[in-house]
């Protein structure tokens, strides 16, 4: 082929593509027209952990199903929603965020995360397509999990830590999660004593996995960076995959780094904790291995991958706290198209989740993605109780400024 008509076959192909039609006017046009809330059976009450089911419908017949959050805060995130077309996730999620004189803090992150779920899965339906393949695609053939509530095979009451962590491997996770020396809410916690006790059952870990298992364990944030100090340097002959939240949250941004260079353990933090201005540097010093960031609770998907991009940068995994099964959908979609280390808690086997008819798909100790669209979740309805419905626009409350260019700014 000559330069010419290689030029003249350019040309033309560049005039075909313009004669197609741009992505975003090839979808349809609609409007949120309501938000719903509801509470499932059983519901965990819990402010910013909440499992409230929120639905986001639309004009179009479309409706996007969500997690998390508590009324007040859902109330006020979903009046921003009222009337704005969808699809237009990030600018909505700004909104959510920018528009009221406060910046958000967990609470309201959590609530407008449970929203944003719901937007993704709106996407995903409109395109119908899964939201990870939305996202870029799979990397992982399937998430690893370790499990939580222990309600596996083989696991019975009066099990020891050995016995529960041979039973936890052979069911298929990849680790087995302890608690350290756990102790029943409302009693005393004495460290000393529970830092002894502390070793000996990581020791039963360790056998119970064998010398090539994983198995972690979780510090709860009970201990000051003394005594976290003195559990890590217990704990490191015995090889845990990491240790959870060693130090309180409140001293995240001080004591994890002192932490960091004073232990060998991995270290794990953040479930309780934090959006990427928090968590970008522990990451970018490495003060931490593997982040704890979960769904809602970072502000939904549209937040989390911006800290799986943080991660991704600085070699740092992630390992997600669980929340809800939707929420757990949505991780399976995101963080299955992270490309660093991941490791999914899981706790709703041997569980029964009247209130969604499909959502999960788990066998073996892990979680699969799948083809259906947007999150894969379905919902019985006649199992949940409506707790609110907003069918309004808020302007009362809220202000929005705007740069020249249309894109959001300060309050």
């Amino acid at each position: 082929m000559d330069r010419r008509t290689f030029l003249q076959t350019m040309v033309a192909g560049v005039c075909a593509f313009a004669d197609l039609p741009l992505l975003h006017s090839a979808l349809p046009k609609m409007k949120i027209t309501r938000v719903r809330a509801y509470a499932p059976p059983n519901p965990n009450p819990l402010f910013n952990q909440a499992d409230t089911v929120v639905t986001v419908e639309t004009d179009a017949g479309i409706t996007g199903i969500g997690e998390g959050g508590f009324p007040d805060a859902l109330k006020q995130c979903a009046g921003r929603l009222i009337g704005q077309d969808p699809q237009h996730i990030e600018r909505l999620w700004q909104d959510m965020s920018r528009s009221f004189f406060y910046p958000p803090g967990r609470e309201k992150e959590h609530a407008l995360g449970a929203l944003d779920l719901a937007l993704w899965d709106i996407k995903g339906k409109v395109l119908k397509l899964p939201v990870h393949e939305i996202l870029g695609g799979m990397v992982r053939n399937y998430c690893e999990c370790y499990n939580t509530a222990g309600i596996i095979p083989g696991i019975k009451p009066g099990m020891s830590v050995r016995e529960r962590a041979a039973a936890t491997i052979a069911a298929g996770y990849r680790a087995f999660r302890m608690g350290a020396a756990d102790t029943p809410a409302n009693t005393t916690f004495n460290t000393r004593q529970k830092l002894n006790q502390l070793y000996e059952e990581c020791l039963q870990a360790r056998e119970g996995v064998g010398k090539d298992g994983d198995w972690c364990v979780d510090f709860h944030q009970r201990f000051d960076l003394s005594d976290a100090i003195r559990g890590c340097d217990l704990i490191e002959p015995l090889a845990p995959f990491f240790v959870e939240d060693p130090v309180r949250a409140e001293a995240f941004g001080e004591d994890l780094p002192r932490l960091r260079k004073l232990v060998k353990v991995p270290i794990a933090a953040g479930e309780e904790w934090g959006n990427r201005w928090d968590f970008h540097p522990l990451v970018e010093n490495h003060d931490i291995d593997y982040v704890r960031a979960t769904l809602p609770n970072v502000g939904g998907i549209t937040e989390m991958m911006k800290i799986a991009a943080i991660c991704e940068t600085h070699f740092v995994g992630i390992v997600p706290h669980f929340t809800g099964p939707v929420a757990t959908a949505a991780l399976v979609n995101s963080l299955g198209t992270f490309s660093g280390p991941l490791l999914m808690e899981y706790n709703f086997e041997g569980r029964e989740l009247p209130h969604v008819k499909v959502c999960l798909d788990f066998k073996n100790g892990k979680l699969y993605p799948n083809d259906r669209p947007g999150l894969g979740v379905e919902l019985d309805m006649g199992k949940l109780t409506q707790i609110f419905e907003v069918t309004k626009y808020d302007t009362n409350r809220a202000q929005t400024y705007f740069r020249p260019d249309g894109s959001i700014t300060n309050w």
